[in-house]
Protein backbone atom coordinates (compact mmCIF):
# COMPACT_ATOMS: atom_id res chain seq x y z
CA UNK A 1 0.00 0.00 0.00
CA UNK A 2 1.21 3.35 -0.90
CA UNK A 3 2.09 5.34 2.45
CA UNK A 4 0.24 8.04 1.18
CA UNK A 5 -2.68 6.38 0.38
CA UNK A 6 -2.38 4.99 4.60
CA UNK A 7 -2.21 8.20 5.75
CA UNK A 8 -4.95 9.87 4.05
CA UNK A 9 -7.01 7.03 5.39
CA UNK A 10 -5.52 6.82 8.74
CA UNK A 11 -5.82 11.27 9.21
CA UNK A 12 -9.63 10.58 8.44
CA UNK A 13 -10.07 7.63 10.87
CA UNK A 14 -12.50 9.91 12.60
CA UNK A 15 -14.70 10.34 9.80
CA UNK A 16 -14.62 6.78 8.79
CA UNK A 17 -17.87 4.44 9.58
CA UNK A 18 -15.70 1.43 11.20
CA UNK A 19 -14.39 3.39 14.04
CA UNK A 20 -17.13 3.43 16.90
CA UNK A 21 -18.96 6.34 17.62
CA UNK A 22 -17.47 6.81 21.17
CA UNK A 23 -13.89 7.24 19.85
CA UNK A 24 -15.43 9.80 17.44
CA UNK A 25 -16.37 12.19 20.61
CA UNK A 26 -12.82 11.29 22.33
CA UNK A 27 -11.04 12.65 19.47
CA UNK A 28 -13.22 16.00 19.65
CA UNK A 29 -12.70 16.33 23.01
CA UNK A 30 -8.96 15.41 23.55
CA UNK A 31 -8.32 17.60 20.43
CA UNK A 32 -9.87 20.64 21.86
CA UNK A 33 -7.42 22.57 23.70
CA UNK A 34 -9.75 25.07 25.10
CA UNK A 35 -11.42 22.40 27.26
CA UNK A 36 -12.16 22.46 30.61
CA UNK A 37 -11.62 19.89 33.73
CA UNK A 38 -14.74 20.61 34.72
CA UNK A 39 -16.20 19.76 31.24
CA UNK A 40 -13.62 16.51 31.16
CA UNK A 41 -15.28 15.54 34.35
CA UNK A 42 -19.03 16.19 32.74
CA UNK A 43 -18.47 13.90 29.64
CA UNK A 44 -16.86 11.51 31.49
CA UNK A 45 -20.34 11.36 34.12
CA UNK A 46 -22.69 12.01 31.83
CA UNK A 47 -21.82 8.48 30.37
CA UNK A 48 -22.25 5.36 33.02
CA UNK A 49 -20.09 2.88 31.45
CA UNK A 50 -17.32 5.43 30.97
CA UNK A 51 -16.97 6.39 34.76
CA UNK A 52 -16.83 2.52 35.30
CA UNK A 53 -13.44 2.31 33.13
CA UNK A 54 -12.26 4.79 34.04
CA UNK A 55 -12.64 4.48 37.95
CA UNK A 56 -11.87 0.47 37.38
CA UNK A 57 -8.93 1.85 35.65
CA UNK A 58 -7.73 4.70 38.27
CA UNK A 59 -7.98 2.13 40.73
CA UNK A 60 -6.26 -0.91 39.44
CA UNK A 61 -2.09 -1.53 40.03
CA UNK A 62 -1.76 0.42 36.76
CA UNK A 63 -2.14 3.75 38.32
CA UNK A 64 -1.70 2.52 41.79
CA UNK A 65 -4.41 3.88 43.58
CA UNK A 66 -6.02 0.68 45.16
CA UNK A 67 -9.87 1.76 46.27
CA UNK A 68 -8.80 5.20 46.99
CA UNK A 69 -10.74 6.83 43.75
CA UNK A 70 -14.19 6.91 44.51
CA UNK A 71 -15.61 9.58 42.00
CA UNK A 72 -14.84 11.20 37.98
CA UNK A 73 -14.35 14.44 39.97
CA UNK A 74 -11.55 13.09 41.99
CA UNK A 75 -9.91 11.34 39.18
CA UNK A 76 -10.02 14.30 37.57
CA UNK A 77 -8.69 16.57 39.80
CA UNK A 78 -5.45 14.36 41.45
CA UNK A 79 -4.45 13.30 37.46
CA UNK A 80 -4.62 16.86 36.07
CA UNK A 81 -5.57 17.43 32.36
CA UNK A 82 -3.24 15.53 29.94
CA UNK A 83 -3.60 12.28 31.64
CA UNK A 84 -7.11 12.24 32.39
CA UNK A 85 -7.26 12.85 28.15
CA UNK A 86 -5.06 10.23 27.63
CA UNK A 87 -6.79 8.00 30.28
CA UNK A 88 -9.96 8.39 28.14
CA UNK A 89 -8.57 7.64 24.97
CA UNK A 90 -6.69 4.85 26.49
CA UNK A 91 -10.05 2.43 28.50
CA UNK A 92 -11.64 2.90 25.26
CA UNK A 93 -9.17 1.24 23.28
CA UNK A 94 -8.44 -1.30 25.83
CA UNK A 95 -12.24 -2.17 25.28
CA UNK A 96 -11.64 -2.07 21.35
CA UNK A 97 -8.78 -4.57 21.86
CA UNK A 98 -10.36 -7.14 22.63
CA UNK A 99 -12.56 -7.40 19.87
CA UNK A 100 -10.00 -7.00 17.31
CA UNK A 101 -6.97 -8.87 19.31
CA UNK A 102 -7.04 -11.48 21.66
CA UNK A 103 -4.46 -10.68 24.27
CA UNK A 104 -3.46 -6.95 23.24
CA UNK A 105 -5.58 -5.91 25.93
CA UNK A 106 -3.60 -7.73 28.49
CA UNK A 107 -0.18 -6.87 26.58
CA UNK A 108 -1.15 -2.92 26.76
CA UNK A 109 -1.99 -2.98 30.29
CA UNK A 110 1.18 -5.17 31.57
CA UNK A 111 3.36 -2.97 29.93
CA UNK A 112 1.77 0.23 31.70
CA UNK A 113 2.08 -1.57 34.89
CA UNK A 114 5.89 -2.59 33.99
CA UNK A 115 6.28 0.99 32.87
CA UNK A 116 4.76 2.46 35.96
CA UNK A 117 7.56 0.05 37.76
CA UNK A 118 10.36 0.82 36.02
CA UNK A 119 9.45 4.80 36.28
CA UNK A 120 9.14 4.70 40.04
CA UNK A 121 12.91 2.87 40.44
CA UNK A 122 14.02 5.67 38.39
CA UNK A 123 11.84 7.83 40.76
CA UNK A 124 10.16 10.01 37.72
CA UNK A 125 7.88 12.32 39.21
CA UNK A 126 4.91 11.70 35.95
CA UNK A 127 4.15 8.22 37.03
CA UNK A 128 0.42 8.18 35.53
CA UNK A 129 1.78 9.78 32.49
CA UNK A 130 3.93 6.71 32.17
CA UNK A 131 1.21 4.53 32.62
CA UNK A 132 -0.99 6.64 29.75
CA UNK A 133 1.82 5.98 27.52
CA UNK A 134 2.18 2.17 28.17
CA UNK A 135 -1.96 1.75 27.94
CA UNK A 136 -1.60 3.55 24.47
CA UNK A 137 1.61 2.19 23.23
CA UNK A 138 0.11 0.27 20.41
CA UNK A 139 -3.20 2.43 19.31
CA UNK A 140 -1.76 2.31 16.37
CA UNK A 141 -2.52 -1.79 15.89
CA UNK A 142 -5.84 -1.06 17.11
CA UNK A 143 -6.73 1.73 14.37
CA UNK A 144 -4.79 -0.67 11.50
CA UNK A 145 -6.96 -3.84 13.05
CA UNK A 146 -10.13 -1.72 12.74
CA UNK A 147 -9.66 -0.18 9.05
CA UNK A 148 -7.71 -2.76 7.26
CA UNK A 149 -9.46 -6.00 9.12
CA UNK A 150 -8.23 -8.63 5.86
CA UNK A 151 -5.24 -6.60 5.54
CA UNK A 152 -4.04 -7.04 9.14
CA UNK A 153 -5.20 -10.60 9.15
CA UNK A 154 -2.30 -10.96 6.21
CA UNK A 155 0.54 -9.17 8.40
CA UNK A 156 -0.56 -11.78 11.07
CA UNK A 157 -0.21 -14.84 8.80
CA UNK A 158 2.95 -13.40 7.40
CA UNK A 159 4.68 -12.32 10.89
CA UNK A 160 3.85 -16.38 11.81
CA UNK A 161 4.94 -17.86 8.60
CA UNK A 162 7.94 -16.29 8.27
CA UNK A 163 8.98 -15.96 11.68
CA UNK A 164 9.07 -12.01 11.66
CA UNK A 165 7.66 -9.04 14.27
CA UNK A 166 4.50 -8.02 13.29
CA UNK A 167 5.63 -4.23 12.94
CA UNK A 168 8.22 -5.86 10.46
CA UNK A 169 5.72 -7.86 8.22
CA UNK A 170 3.54 -4.34 9.26
CA UNK A 171 6.13 -2.10 7.34
CA UNK A 172 6.02 -4.88 4.30
CA UNK A 173 2.49 -4.82 3.70
CA UNK A 174 1.16 -0.96 4.29
CA UNK A 175 5.12 0.39 3.61
CA UNK A 176 4.48 2.06 7.28
CA UNK A 177 3.97 0.27 10.46
CA UNK A 178 1.78 0.88 13.27
CA UNK A 179 4.16 3.18 15.30
CA UNK A 180 3.99 5.67 12.22
CA UNK A 181 0.10 4.84 12.35
CA UNK A 182 0.14 6.03 15.92
CA UNK A 183 2.32 9.34 15.27
CA UNK A 184 0.10 10.69 12.34
CA UNK A 185 -2.99 9.68 14.85
CA UNK A 186 -1.65 11.97 18.42
CA UNK A 187 -0.19 14.81 15.96
CA UNK A 188 -4.15 14.67 14.66
CA UNK A 189 -5.52 14.29 17.92
CA UNK A 190 -3.11 16.68 19.86
CA UNK A 191 -1.90 14.64 22.09
CA UNK A 192 0.80 15.87 24.56
CA UNK A 193 4.29 15.68 22.66
CA UNK A 194 5.73 13.48 25.65
CA UNK A 195 2.75 10.73 24.88
CA UNK A 196 3.50 11.27 21.46
CA UNK A 197 7.07 10.57 21.30
CA UNK A 198 6.58 6.98 23.15
CA UNK A 199 3.54 5.88 20.85
CA UNK A 200 5.26 7.03 18.06
CA UNK A 201 9.12 5.57 19.22
CA UNK A 202 8.51 2.93 21.29
CA UNK A 203 10.10 0.54 18.94
CA UNK A 204 12.96 3.41 18.16
CA UNK A 205 13.99 4.96 21.64
CA UNK A 206 16.92 6.79 20.31
CA UNK A 207 14.51 8.90 17.53
CA UNK A 208 12.57 10.29 20.65
CA UNK A 209 13.23 14.18 21.47
CA UNK A 210 10.28 15.17 24.00
CA UNK A 211 10.17 12.12 25.98
CA UNK A 212 13.53 10.13 25.67
CA UNK A 213 13.53 8.76 29.13
CA UNK A 214 9.64 7.66 28.79
CA UNK A 215 10.12 6.33 25.57
CA UNK A 216 12.89 4.55 26.63
CA UNK A 217 10.94 2.86 29.69
CA UNK A 218 7.98 1.41 27.70
CA UNK A 219 10.43 0.21 25.23
CA UNK A 220 11.88 -1.89 27.34
CA UNK A 221 8.42 -2.45 29.34
CA UNK A 222 7.01 -3.73 25.77
CA UNK A 223 10.08 -6.04 25.49
CA UNK A 224 9.81 -7.45 29.18
CA UNK A 225 6.12 -8.13 29.36
CA UNK A 226 6.58 -9.87 25.67
CA UNK A 227 9.30 -11.79 27.37
CA UNK A 228 7.27 -12.51 30.22
CA UNK A 229 4.41 -14.35 27.78
CA UNK A 230 2.10 -12.03 29.05
CA UNK A 231 -0.28 -11.10 26.35
CA UNK A 232 -0.61 -11.03 22.80
CA UNK A 233 1.03 -7.73 20.80
CA UNK A 234 0.55 -9.49 16.91
CA UNK A 235 3.79 -11.95 17.10
CA UNK A 236 5.89 -14.60 19.49
CA UNK A 237 9.04 -13.24 18.90
CA UNK A 238 10.84 -11.00 21.46
CA UNK A 239 12.27 -7.92 20.45
CA UNK A 240 15.69 -7.06 20.98
CA UNK A 241 16.45 -4.45 23.77
CA UNK A 242 17.93 -0.70 22.30
CA UNK A 243 20.97 -1.30 24.16
CA UNK A 244 21.36 2.95 24.20
CA UNK A 245 17.95 3.12 25.79
CA UNK A 246 19.06 -0.07 28.02
CA UNK A 247 22.30 2.20 29.68
CA UNK A 248 20.69 5.14 29.61
CA UNK A 249 18.27 3.25 32.17
CA UNK A 250 20.67 1.42 33.93
CA UNK A 251 18.90 -1.07 35.92
CA UNK A 252 20.22 -3.41 37.87
CA UNK A 253 19.66 -7.36 38.52
CA UNK A 254 17.24 -6.36 41.20
CA UNK A 255 15.29 -3.80 39.28
CA UNK A 256 14.65 -6.22 36.43
CA UNK A 257 13.26 -8.80 38.66
CA UNK A 258 10.91 -5.95 40.83
CA UNK A 259 9.79 -5.14 37.12
CA UNK A 260 9.23 -8.89 36.09
CA UNK A 261 7.68 -9.67 39.43
CA UNK A 262 4.86 -6.65 38.65
CA UNK A 263 3.78 -8.32 35.32
CA UNK A 264 3.68 -11.93 37.05
CA UNK A 265 1.47 -10.16 39.86
CA UNK A 266 -0.41 -8.71 37.16
CA UNK A 267 -1.18 -12.60 35.64
CA UNK A 268 -1.42 -13.82 38.82
CA UNK A 269 -3.84 -12.05 40.48
CA UNK A 270 -6.94 -12.73 39.08
CA UNK A 271 -7.79 -8.75 39.44
CA UNK A 272 -10.26 -7.58 37.21
CA UNK A 273 -8.55 -4.51 35.87
CA UNK A 274 -11.25 -3.40 33.07
CA UNK A 275 -10.17 -6.40 30.70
Amino acid sequence: MDVRVLRHRIEKVDMLPTIPGVVKRLARIIGNPKISLSEISSFISSDPALTSRILKMVNSAVFGFPGRISSVTHAVTLLGFNVIKGLLMGVTVLELMQTVMIGLREHSVGCAVAARTIASIKGLKNLEDVSVAGLLHDIGKVILLLEFPEDYAAVLETAERKGVLVFEAEKAHFSENHAAVGLWLSEKWQFPKNLTDVIAYHHRPGLAKNAPTETAIVHLADVLVRAMGFGYAGDALVPAVSPPSFEQLNLSEADIRKVLQSIEDIRGSGEDMGW
